[in-house]
């Protein structure tokens, strides 16, 4: 049978419930978070000077020298470590100010060592020096004076706050060079000395106790986004002190870089290059290491975003035959460069600096046979409302296409066509040195990708439909448009488009203009346009003569000039935002981390939380109390119900005229017929 709680328990439950957890909170917890300071071991105020330290030291160690000393050894070694800590005028300004002590690992070593010896056995001292050296001209320190400049620049400021005796500090500098390497170009670094209590005091946290504080000690890192310019919109590093982790926090966090995943073997091509954009030149690190991107490959990731993807590997040596088969990898760390279905790779072994990738991302971003799209129309001299890729001079150009919805068909088309267009180009530089042994009619079109007149280009057919449905006319089903339930129908198209503009018919259409919003806003005509479609074998030779031939018969003949309106190129992908968490900057560097996991820790540190609870629970059970003791008798009485019935009210009847209808008229219920004996007779 369980047993049952008494009722007065069940009564008072919650005044007992807060006198339990004030209680516990005030001798379990908060000792725990006000540990006995150095200064409370020498038996001395706190904050007090160097001087009275010494003098506390040597009074307690004559005591144990005394033949009535029966101090623990692990006493005297508390007494020890307080006395070389608050000595130290480094360390003592660090533990008064912030309340940093890192030497506690040695606390208790020396405690452990030499609990059972004698005191007179401990190797002394217990602390040995430990001072960070600047002497690298590398290292900018700022002061109270030259930050405000420091965070007006527009690069990101990482700030790395140090003390001058923690031995902490002395290890990680030689870190912290590393992670300046590595930013260099992306963020720039500067130290603050916690000396400078203005300054270090403002990356400071304050708890309830009003002293600031380091919540994981130093070296602390803090750090200003570019669009930071006030002093109290900083965030704080809350991982670990690795170079790796540190550098990715800044490339992510702070500058708000993409980042560059890794791929395993099996997930590299549907993942990554079955995914990507069908235009953008896909671009493979191979790494030996597994390490993170670089910053500057981030950046260039980010620079490069509308041209090229990228992908990390890990390299393998168990894989090293897939990859020299298929890429042509031999070994790690290498790059290479994916320009097209067909193409040959661009692979580059070896390691590369931040200028040697720049100059091969600006070689290599292209496609070499590239896409045609609303953003790139312009640029390649295939849009009538533009000119030739040779500028504005140029009154005759040809744009060679070809259309079709992405599949096999149209990979095995564009290698035709890139081919083709490596032909012309090798055609061009045999010429330059004399060695010419083509045709005339191919001549003519190297001639004119030579002068950039001849563009090369590729259209996707199944977004383009209008477009591409425009310049075939008819018969463009197996080309244009998506496809259909069961449609296996690609029959990718090759054609050319040749644009020419007339300087004297355009100034007479714009003479003519009426609507004067045209006027004002500069609307340039579209260039004519004609368009021709191939209908050969796919050789190569042949695609190059029938090119030639339209290119001479299009620059001799005279050939009437017309004007359409052609559809627009719809765009393909939207410019991507990269995330930038910089964008929720809160004030003060309190992420969304600090408010919410450390705010429980700081409560804990509150010596006002015990004493709350004892009086919550006096105030409960006082008014517990009142309640059940409050006299509970009733002086009212009893009153007797009212008769509240009403008696009808007689009703009126009325007679055919609206006259009252006589008294006797109607017999009464209980009337008596009384026979009257002396009643006149007849």
């Amino acid at each position: 049978m369980a047993m049952e709680i008494p009722a007065e328990v069940r009564r008072y439950w919650l005044p007992i419930l807060l006198f339990t957890a004030g209680f516990l909170f005030q001798l379990l917890v908060l000792p725990r978070h006000f540990p006995p300071t150095h200064y409370d071991v020498l038996g001395i105020e706190r904050f007090a000077p160097v001087e009275r330290v010494v003098e506390a030291y040597e009074r307690l160690s004559k005591e144990w020298l005394s033949e009535t000393n029966h101090q623990p050894t692990v006493d005297i070694i508390k007494i020890r470590y307080a006395y070389e800590l608050l000595k130290n005028p480094i360390l003592k300004r660090d533990y008064d100010q912030y309340g940093l002590d890192e030497h506690m690992d040695v606390l208790e070593r020396v405690k452990e060592q030499y609990q059972k010896e004698h005191f007179l056995k401990i190797d002394l001292p217990l602390l040995k020096d430990s001072v960070v050296s600047l002497t690298d001209d590398a290292f900018n320190v700022l002061t109270h004076e030259s930050f405000m400049s420091a965070i007006a620049e527009e690069y990101p400021l990482i700030i790395l706050v140090y003390s001058k005796g923690s031995p902490r500090c002395a290890q990680f500098i030689e870190y912290w060079k590393q992670i300046s390497a590595r930013l260099d170009g992306i963020a720039k670094t500067a130290m603050v000395e916690v000396g400078d209590s203005h300054l270090a005091g403002h990356f400071a946290k304050k708890g309830f106790s009003k002293q600031p504080f380091f919540r994981n000690g130093v070296p602390a890192i803090v750090a200003y986004p570019a669009n930071c310019r006030s002093p109290s919109c900083y965030m704080r590093y809350l991982g670990g002190l690795f170079v790796d982790s540190v550098v990715d926090w800044v490339a992510t966090s702070v500058v708000g870089l993409p980042r560059i995943l890794y791929y395993s073997k099996e997930a590299l091509g549907p993942q990554f290059i079955g995914k990507s954009g069908h235009h953008k030149v896909k671009v493979i690190f191979f790494s030996s290491t597994g390490e993170r991107a670089a910053p500057f490959l981030r950046q260039a990731a980010q620079e490069y975003s509308s041209y090229a993807s990228f992908a990390f590997v890990l390299w393998r040596e168990d894989e090293s035959q897939i990859w020299w088969n298929s890429l042509g990898v031999e070994s790690a760390p290498a790059l290479v460069f994916l320009k097209g279905p067909g193409t040959k790779p661009v692979v580059h072994h070896g390691t590369f600096s931040k200028s040697e990738f720049t100059e091969m991302m600006e070689e290599h971003k292209h496609h070499e046979l590239r896409q045609l799209r609303s953003d790139t129309s312009l640029e390649l001299g295939c849009d009538a409302r533009g000119h030739s890729r040779a500028g504005n001079d140029a009154a005759i150009w040809y744009c060679v296409i070809v259309a079709g919805r992405p599949g096999v068909e149209l990979s095995k088309k564009r290698q035709i066509l890139r081919k083709a267009q490596d032909q012309l180009i090798g055609d061009v530089d045999r010429s330059a040195i004399g060695n010419v042994a083509n045709s005339v009619e191919i001549s003519s079109a190297a001639t004119a990708l030579e002068d950039e007149r001849l563009t090369f280009v590729w259209l996707d057919g199944e977004v383009q439909k209008q477009i591409c449905a425009f310049y075939l006319a008819t018969d463009y089903s197996g080309a244009c448009g998506p496809r259909g339930f069961e449609d296996d129908n690609d029959k990718p198209e090759i054609f050319i488009v040749r644009f020419q503009r007339n300087a004297t018919y355009e100034a007479l259409k714009a003479e003519k203009k009426n609507n004067l919003m045209e006027a004002l806003q500069g609307q340039q005509t579209d260039a004519s346009q004609l368009v021709a479609r191939y209908k050969g074998p796919d050789e190569i030779q042949e695609i190059n003569r029938w090119i030639s031939q339209i290119i001479k018969d299009g620059d001799s003949r005279e050939i009437p000039y017309f004007t359409s309106k052609v559809p627009d190129l719809v765009p393909e992908e939207t410019s991507k935002e990269w995330l930038r968490s910089t964008k929720s900057i809160r004030s003060a560097g309190k992420s969304l981390k600090e408010n919410i996991g450390f705010n429980f820790q700081d409560y804990l540190t509150d010596p006002r939380i015990g004493s709350t609870l004892l009086m919550c629970g006096c105030i409960s059970f006082g008014i517990i109390w009142l309640r059940n003791n409050k006299p509970t008798h009733s002086t009212q009485q009893e009153k007797a119900p009212k008769d509240k019935t009403k008696r009808p009210r007689p009703k009126l009847s009325t007679s055919l005229f609206g006259q009252p209808e006589s008294i006797a008229d109607v017999e009464p219920k209980d009337a008596r017929q009384w026979e009257m004996s002396d009643s006149d007779s007849d």
